[in-house]
């Protein structure tokens, strides 16, 4: 079985890795911020129909970039827009709504306006869509991984179509075995999805390891009890503060397969 090596130092035996894919391997963080900040403005301009308060919109304002992980140099690597599921987005867009005085009913109505609209934006080219292009070093690495014949796939919280177009993009079809995503029951970060996805690619969790860039997919391995679980922070322009890592990469030329 293929040796995994980090800093030249053995970590162990793998026969597969999982991947995440935002944050890890894609450099996602100008779409995510234009796609946080696109979902802000389309929550101010529907719901000034229904409320042109200025101090309601203002706290809307606030509180969903607060949400969404949007500052001023960029987007936190730790925040709602990098790490959950567009579900996840819509179901805490609607909870600040509840927030500011709104009932359920009406705020999961309008969060459900909201995200519908971006959707329709970005698919009809109003809004430039910018691309999930590969982090620096990630292509070479992940040929060296599958030219020692470990099992490569990926394990993220975006769309099936999201994940395609990603891979098709980056011309990685015959790399990725295959993938899990928001759409997969149940998906990340519980850790069923782990054991579920393993059972998919016929290898147990204790053959395999899982790189990420969140402390949710960390603990998600860790209670999955996946072999070698490591955190990446290099995808970010403020990288995360992670804890639940067995060990550290900052670079993806640090990785060693043998």
């Amino acid at each position: 079985m293929p040796q995994l090596f980090l800093r030249g130092t053995l970590l162990g035996d793998v026969q597969g890795v999982l991947f995440d894919k935002d944050g890890t391997l894609a450099n996602s963080e100008k779409r995510l911020i234009n796609l946080a900040k696109l979902r802000v403005n389309e929550s101010i301009r529907i719901y000034r129909k229904i409320n042109d308060n200025e101090k309601d919109l203002l706290k809307l304002n606030r509180l969903l970039c607060l949400a969404y992980g949007i500052r001023s140099n960029g987007i936190s690597a730790g925040g709602l827009s990098a790490i959950a599921s567009r579900d996840s987005n819509l179901t805490s867009t609607a909870t600040i709504f509840c927030v500011i005085g709104e009932s359920w009913s009406r705020s999961l109505d309008l969060s459900n306006q909201i995200f519908n609209s971006v959707d329709r934006l970005i698919s009809i080219g109003k809004v430039p869509e910018i691309s999930n292009v590969l982090l620096p070093g990630a292509k070479k690495m992940l040929m060296n991984f599958q030219n020692a014949g470990i099992s490569l796939s990926l394990i993220s919280n975006d769309t099936k179509k999201g994940i395609l177009t990603f891979i098709r993009l980056n011309k990685l079809e015959a790399i990725f075995q295959n993938y899990w995503s928001a759409e997969d029951y149940p998906p990340k970060p519980n850790p069923n999805a782990i054991l579920k996805f393993c059972e998919c690619l016929k290898m147990k969790p204790s053959e395999c390891a899982l790189i990420g860039d969140s402390d949710t997919d960390l603990l998600m391995a860790q209670r999955s009890k996946m072999k070698i679980v490591l955190g990446y922070t290099g995808g970010w322009t403020d990288p995360p503060v992670l804890y639940e890592y067995d060990h550290l990469i900052e670079h993806w030329d640090e990785l060693r397969i043998r």
